[in-house]
């Protein structure tokens, strides 16, 4: 189903879940390219549903020190740039019990992974997750409810990510290079990943 509408989304989650244990929370997965929107949707999702809260996997990013250590600096953002064991255990945690789970967060002025950043409260029955690689990566999918992907045109992602990247430091001409770089084959790669969400997001 393609949705055109934030009011869509939130009722498919609302129906999914009345659809499911009260004694258990939902997990509903937002994927889709750096720049689609996943976070602006993502948290405006959260701000509709009651006793939801947000998990997103920015904060599995590998830390600066780490990614030099292996060799993956210039390719930060690509699958094996990030936590995926700590992103996958904490999915379960917060799947698998109802008690408050700590969850990291992502300095982007910084670049580097923020531990304990923010708080999954027990009484919060929805847990949204937003990031790239949930509908790659088969053992977070498997631990998700409902997923959606979220589709934009492909230059108004581009220019999104250029000016996120000047925002945050960098020079227009080291911006552009990364959007259409690094940015772009991560983007290639949760293409491949669309037809694996029950629902699309065009907005």
């Amino acid at each position: 189903m393609i949705l055109s509408s934030l009011a869509e989304v939130a009722a498919l989650v609302a129906d999914a879940r009345a659809a499911t244990s009260a004694d258990r929370r939902l997990l509903v997965g937002i994927a889709g390219p750096p720049g689609a929107g996943k976070s602006t949707i993502a948290a405006a999702l959260v701000g509709r549903l009651p006793a939801a809260a947000l998990l997103p996997m920015d904060g599995f990013h590998l830390p600066q020190s780490e990614l030099r250590r292996l060799g993956r600096r210039e390719r930060m953002g690509a699958p094996d740039t990030f936590d995926i064991d700590g992103f996958v255990s904490t999915l379960t945690d917060v799947r698998n019990s109802c008690r408050s789970v700590v969850i990291p967060g992502f300095d982007r002025g910084t670049e580097e992974p923020v531990p304990e950043a923010a708080t999954i409260l027990q009484e919060s029955s929805t847990v949204v997750v937003e990031g790239n690689y949930l509908l790659l990566w088969e053992r977070a999918l498997s631990l998700l409810d409902v997923t959606f992907f979220v589709e934009v045109e492909h230059g108004i992602r581009v220019e999104r990510l250029v000016r996120r990247h000047i925002r945050f430091g960098k020079s227009p001409e080291q911006a552009r290079g990364w959007a259409l770089g690094p940015d772009e084959w991560n983007a290639n790669a949760v293409a491949a990943t669309a037809e694996v969400a029950d629902h699309l997001i065009r907005l």
